[in-house]
């Protein structure tokens, strides 16, 4: 990487968003998570994972509620918003046979960080995560294409993190999977039909990411990094 972390860029230093209902729902879900008997999958993104709640309601209740899964998507989030929350008891007190991470788009977007930044706050995400979660599968996804074309800036940033955190897998604990061509045409553009604004998934969309997830996420909750017996939430 090209940057030094010493540095601290935005995208490594832990921090709240600004929005007024950006705590307020940090706290929900902490009281969700405390109520669960078990929480067995977790999804940890920003919007487009949050919109398993809204456009992909009825696929979660489907293919994820009976996995007793725990949504941590949080509209707008960048990579140091994911790490604040993290420090801050996202995944305390629990041992999830798998978590799914996507995350960066808004880093691409917002301030349209540097792919070597945005790469470093997701290997520093994972790092987090794997103190927090010794016992716990990560499955890494590739960011979403974004924008129409794929010479466009943010789609070629996207792409350019993509290549940098592939290598984060190291097929025992943290897995990588890029289901991205499923959102494309055979000349690499992205449609209205798929993404109206060209970053989020339409609501049909939806069952075909759960479709794409699927035999992954059924290989690793069965498989799992550790069967170990302290893998559930202590009481």
């Amino acid at each position: 990487m090209l940057i030094n972390p010493d540095s601290f860029p935005p995208a490594l230093t832990p921090s709240k968003q600004g929005a007024d209902w950006w705590l307020p729902r940090h706290e929900e879900k902490l009281t969700l998570k405390d109520s669960m008997k078990s929480v067995d999958l977790v999804f940890l993104g920003d919007s487009i994972t949050q919109a398993w709640e809204t456009k992909g309601a009825t696929v979660w209740e489907a293919f994820y509620r009976p996995l007793n899964a725990l949504n941590l998507g949080f509209n707008g989030d960048r990579t140091e918003h994911v790490l604040w929350r993290i420090e801050h008891g996202a995944v305390d007190d629990i041992q999830p046979k798998l978590l799914l991470l996507s995350i960066g788009t808004n880093n691409t977007g917002h301030r349209q960080d540097t792919a070597e930044e945005t790469a470093l706050g997701i290997q520093k995400i994972l790092s987090l995560l794997q103190q927090k979660l010794p016992y716990t599968s990560i499955l890494l996804l590739a960011i979403f294409p974004r924008s129409a074309k794929p010479t466009q800036r943010m789609r070629r940033l996207n792409n350019d993190i993509n290549h940098i955190i592939q290598s984060y897998a190291d097929n025992a604990k943290i897995f990588y999977l890029d289901i991205n061509p499923i959102f494309l045409d055979q000349k690499g553009k992205l449609t209205r039909d798929i993404m109206e604004d060209f970053l989020h998934p339409n609501t049909d969309q939806y069952p075909i990411i759960a479709k794409a997830l699927e035999p992954h996420v059924k290989t690793l909750m069965k498989t799992g990094y550790c069967h170990h017996s302290d893998r559930h939430k202590p009481r």
